[in-house]
């Protein structure tokens, strides 16, 4: 039975209800109590319930059926959850973020997936579209050596889903580095603000992926005790090779990031100061331009001045009749003129 999709933010409840026996689906139950029903009836069987945006009452169905611990179904109950992993008896509840890069907007789109696992059943319980589990239910169902491990090898197809679902996140997040690297050398302005968008991004990947490095070697540290099969161990500690590269990655990234953003802003300074530089330059020369231009408007001022003196006709100036009058203005003004030029020149206006 294909998984039922629904559109972002439609009703919840069970998307898919399947019972397995020997890695082989042996049924597929329309609701919870037809499925509660068919465990009942072959308890050798193993259930794999998943469901989406569950109501209270689905989650307290399914809690009362499998015993699930009421701390554990509080938190399913809510999404922001952080990563985790923890033992309720024979039940194992583990939370998981799943990632996904969205090239249009250059986003990373964070999916979150609460997975309980227990004698005989798997239940999976999403707040969001992501992760999509049809491909993890078919590739199962595809292998049914590796799906008659029971539970632990569903938790393990998940787990991997969820860590192969990075590398495509990893992949656009270092190509948005590559492409800001360029941009903050070109001066582009909008690109601290991408800058500060994809660091916050890289804190919440980092959120998703680092607990996971821990997730995985707890469940490793308990092979020997649950009897894990030995084929499902190295599948196990391949995941946990490709989380921790991951991790180490997003790691890289935020302090690349650091750094980019310490050289754009040094970038940025150091561009300010040539703008303030430049402004100052332009001042000065400015500032030269009106010294020169005022020492000359000085200068010619003074045979102005005297000019206007001595052309007002009034009748009685005593220079009027003096003989030497003429040469006395004109001598007058150079004298004035002169000394102008040199006071200015001595002060290198001119």
């Amino acid at each position: 039975m294909p998984e039922r999709r629904r559109a972002p933010g439609s009703p919840g409840g069970v998307v898919e209800a399947a019972l397995y026996r020997d890695g082989v689906r042996i049924a597929s139950p329309a609701t919870l109590a037809e499925t509660y029903r068919e465990l009942r009836e072959r308890p050798a069987s193993m259930a794999w319930i998943g469901v989406v945006r569950p109501s209270e009452a689905e989650l307290h169905s399914l809690a009362t059926e499998f015993g699930l611990h009421p701390l554990a179904v509080e938190d399913a109950k809510e999404a922001h959850q952080r990563p985790k992993l923890e033992r309720y008896g024979d039940t194992l509840f583990v939370v998981l973020r799943a990632a996904r890069y969205l090239d249009a907007p250059e986003e990373i789109d964070f999916g979150e997936l609460h997975v309980f696992l227990g004698p005989g059943f798997v239940l999976t319980v999403r707040h969001s579209d992501a992760p999509d589990l049809t491909a993890v239910r078919r590739r199962l169902e595809e292998s049914p050596e590796l799906l008659r491990l029971g539970p632990e090898a569903v938790l393990y197809a998940i787990l991997d889903a969820v860590v192969d679902g990075y590398a495509p996140v990893v992949s656009g997040v270092q190509n948005d580095i590559d492409e800001i690297e360029t941009e903050v050398f070109r001066g582009d302005p909008e690109v601290s603000r991408r800058i500060y968008e994809l660091s916050r991004e890289m804190v919440e990947f980092q959120r998703a992926t680092r607990p996971l490095v821990g997730m995985l070697h707890a469940l490793m540290a308990g092979f020997s005790k649950y009897g894990t099969d030995d084929e499902l161990q190295r599948y196990l500690r391949d995941v946990a090779d490709h989380v921790t590269h991951t991790s180490e990655r997003v790691d890289g990234f935020r302090q690349a990031l650091t750094e980019i953003l310490t050289v754009n802003a040094t970038l940025v300074t150091q561009q300010q100061n040539a703008e303030m530089r430049a402004l100052a330059e332009a001042g000065f020369a400015q500032n030269e331009e009106v010294k020169k231009i005022s020492s000359w408007a000085a200068i010619l001022f003074a045979p102005t001045l005297v000019g206007t003196v001595y052309g007002m006709n009034f009748t009685h100036m005593p220079e009027l009749d003096w003989p030497l009058g003429y040469p006395f203005a004109i001598a007058l003004m150079a004298v004035v003129c002169a000394g102008l030029y040199v006071v200015f020149k001595r002060r290198h206006w001119l």
